[in-house]
């Protein structure tokens, strides 16, 4: 008998592992996902957008041309995929070594409501120093997304709250402000980090 509820319990433990599992699909790659946008991301020179870093400073796109870019969506409610994400990128950055000093790479809210300046100061705190936070208003993030061709939608849950569903690859641009290529979510180090020297070899002519 106490086999039989060993046994009970296991499958129950597998089960309950099994769903949270599929729950993370569905949201992140699955059909709860927000619908992908089926375009090629803009240049950087094409886009037009004002945001704050984390430290108060103005951004917009030049803030990036001249170096290779690495930049990810999210928000710092998030529960598994952006921290998930963001410590893969320190990983890939720790992995690259002197290499990573000529990258940007940017962390952009898509939750500005609740990710002030302070905010995602102290939550790019916890993640390798290189990481800039970026922020500012709805309007601007709109646009940034867009330029990205980043999908992202906010989804009440329980008690009057929210979550933000969005798009949970990286992308990565050369330094003359090209798309180069995506990483995917939990793409393997061995081939992420190839991708982002792929940019890092990119020509910068046409930066400045």
């Amino acid at each position: 008998m106490r086999r039989r509820t060993i046994a009970g319990y296991g499958a129950a433990g597998a089960g309950a592992i099994a769903l949270t599992l599929f729950v993370g699909w569905w949201r992140v790659d699955g059909p709860g996902a927000p619908e992908p946008i089926e375009q090629r991301p803009m240049a950087l020179t094409e886009m037009d957008f004002r945001l704050t870093d984390h430290e108060g400073n103005e951004v917009g796109p030049e803030t990036l041309i001249g170096r290779p870019t690495m930049a990810f969506f999210g928000f710092t409610y998030c529960p598994d995929v952006c921290p998930t994400t963001l410590s893969d990128i320190s990983g890939w950055l720790d992995d690259l070594g002197d290499e990573a000093k000529q990258l940007n790479v940017v962390f952009i809210t898509v939750d500005p409501e609740r990710d002030t300046v302070e905010a995602m100061a102290e939550y790019v705190s916890y993640f390798h120093p290189a990481i800039r936070g970026w922020t500012g208003p709805e309007g601007q993030i709109a646009r940034i997304a867009d330029g990205f061709r980043a999908a992202y939608e906010r989804v009440p849950t329980e008690g009057g709250d929210y979550t933000m569903n969005h798009t949970a690859s990286v992308f990565l641009f050369g330094a003359a402000g090209r798309f180069v290529t995506m990483i995917d979510y939990h793409e393997p180090r061995e081939f992420a980090v190839p991708k982002i020297r792929r940019a890092l070899e990119e020509e910068t002519e046409g930066a400045t």
